[in-house]
């Protein structure tokens, strides 16, 4: 029988019309979200054709007015130096003095590299422009910028071998790759220009010291992998 002599539904009744109820909250949902979907589309034109009319309505100015110079650290452009001194020194290097860049792309620096490896503290300037010195490719962000999935997205650019990933407080960008005379400054590691960077600069034969090891050397404090 499928109706107990109570008159209350079975406990297959039941389960079947929890079902029933679960599908037909589930296409509220669904409706839902298709309706915010088209308002934001909407929306999104709206915003989209008032932008146009600015545009079209400012659209000689950029010929009367000299545009500024543009800063590579926001624009994500790759920053080079040439003839850094590739000298080994046992002291703290100051920025003011041999370091022209934040952070240090080359220079003088420790007699010791810094092993390549991922590390969850920052690390001495010094050991890690040695590194770079090898081919390696110092990968760096702000810590109170950076956490999270956008440190695992960072961290999954990383190569296996001849670079370096650490913490680097109070940086002018949320992220930055740095090698021997090289540096870029990005906020999201998926950008084209990271992988180009990559490409260009990881082991290049270009450094003072290519092929050299990135291991048996230091590791720094906080070292993970």
């Amino acid at each position: 029988m499928n109706q107990p002599s109570d008159g209350k539904p079975t406990i297959k009744q039941q389960r079947a019309a929890q079902r029933e109820e679960k599908l037909a909250s589930f296409r509220r949902k669904q409706a839902a979200e298709k309706r915010n979907r088209r308002i934001g589309i909407a929306a999104a034109i709206t915003a989209g054709v008032a932008v146009l009319g600015l545009v079209i309505g400012f659209v000689v100015v950029p010929a009367l007015v000299p545009a500024p110079p543009r800063d590579p650290a926001a624009t994500g452009e790759v920053q080079t130096w040439d003839d850094l001194e590739s000298v080994h020194t046992g002291s703290t290097v100051d920025y003011e003095g041999e370091y022209d860049m934040y952070p240090p792309a080359g220079g003088p620096h420790n007699p010791a590299w810094l092993n390549c490896a991922i590390y969850t503290e920052p690390q001495k300037n010094e050991n890690a422009v040695h590194s770079l010195e090898h081919g390696a490719l110092w990968f760096t962000y702000d810590p109170a910028q950076v956490e999270g999935a956008e440190l695992e997205a960072l961290a999954a650019v990383v190569p296996d071998e001849y670079a370096i990933l650490s913490p680097f407080p109070n940086l002018d960008a949320p992220m930055a790759v740095s090698a021997w005379g090289a540096q870029l400054k990005f906020e999201d590691p998926a950008d084209a220009a990271v992988a180009d960077f990559i490409e260009q600069y990881w082991r290049s034969p270009d450094v003072p010291e290519p092929g050299a090891s990135c291991a048996g050397a230091i590791d720094g404090p906080g070292k993970q992998a």
